[in-house]
């Protein structure tokens, strides 16, 4: 028996190993959230500098500079490959471009005629419909009307109402978001790592780019105007990709979801933060409402795919 531990020794040694082992679970975790939130925080407030850019050079012109700088890193970054891509692969990952440069346009428009957080709560209804309209449970219905309500709410609650052209465009963002989720995963499936995504940014601003010109012209090259920009195309798409891939690492796309629920009221914060926007009480319960009901869809989700997903856990712990 020598070198054996006492007795209850190695008990507590495992008790420890797997205290030990959970909080590096917990601290992981933890870390996984803060980069979501981060993440989050960075595209909102991305979003409100883009909107110091628009007395210069348009809604237009903020987005052309923004995907423009964002490509040249992603391309440089990444370095895709085309050879061996089919003409399907080609036309995902071009009709996922166009969908994203039209989805930024959409919201930099909105976000020019609204005050921001009206503008993503808006947008967020694409994400949130897309989740209810695959879904299939009575249930549902409930986040359905608390959805609803909020996007009667922010109506209603503005002060002389609300700028229906912004309005159209945050609804047009919220269908390009939509599109987006489903064009995404289709690259992401078709091209290896990020390549798919460093192409499609590359498409978008090519295809913004005319825009762009027309309408902001020469001032985009301004050095003062760039250095925004840049700032605006780090905080936007660079770091919030970033922190989102390393989160989903550790948390479920359960938790990462209702995690994104909270980017109307971040954006509401952007907005008081770097803009000086104050919503009304009403428009305050509005956005709460947009983000319970993403809250409710996301978690009813999640309890859905792990009743779907536990017999296969108990068949695979009798199969050893």
């Amino acid at each position: 028996t020598r070198g054996r531990p006492p007795p209850g020794e190695e008990y507590r040694r495992g008790v420890t190993a797997r205290t030990s082992t959970d909080e590096q679970g917990a601290r992981s975790i933890g870390t996984a959230v803060a980069m979501v939130l981060g993440g989050s925080l960075s595209v909102q407030f991305g979003a409100a500098f883009a909107a110091l850019l628009f007395p210069r050079v348009g809604p237009l012109g903020a987005v052309t500079i923004r995907l423009v700088v964002a490509a040249v890193l992603l391309l440089v970054a990444v370095r895709p490959r085309l050879r061996g891509r089919t003409r399907a692969d080609l036309g995902v990952m071009i009709a996922f471009g166009l969908v994203l440069a039209t989805m930024n346009a959409c919201i930099y428009e909105a976000i020019a005629r609204l005050p921001i957080g009206v503008a993503v709560t808006l947008e967020f209804l694409g994400p949130l419909g897309l989740a209810l309209v695959t879904s299939r449970r009575l249930w549902d219905l409930l986040w359905v009307g608390c959805a609803a309500a909020g996007v009667v709410l922010l109506g209603g609650g503005a002060t002389g109402g609300l700028d229906w052209v912004g309005v159209a465009f945050a609804l047009g963002a919220a269908a390009c978001w939509a599109a987006y989720i489903l064009l995404s995963a289709e690259t992401g499936r078709r091209f290896p790592k990020t390549d798919g995504l460093a192409l499609a940014m590359a498409v978008g601003a090519i295809a913004i780019l005319p825009l762009g010109i027309v309408t902001a012209g020469t001032a985009m090259l301004h050095p003062a105007i760039l250095g925004v920009g840049a700032l605006v195309a780090l905080m936007s798409s660079v770091v919030p990709y970033t922190l989102e891939l390393f989160a989903l690492r550790r948390i479920t796309p359960r938790v990462f979801g209702i995690l994104m629920s909270l980017d109307p009221a971040l954006a509401a914060l952007a907005g008081v933060t770097v803009l000086s926007q104050r919503l009304g009480l009403w428009q305050v319960v509005a956005v709460v409402l947009v983000m319970v009901a993403s809250v409710g869809v996301t978690a009813q989700a999640g309890r859905r795919a792990r009743r779907v997903d536990r017999p296969e856990v108990e068949a695979n712990k009798y199969l050893g």
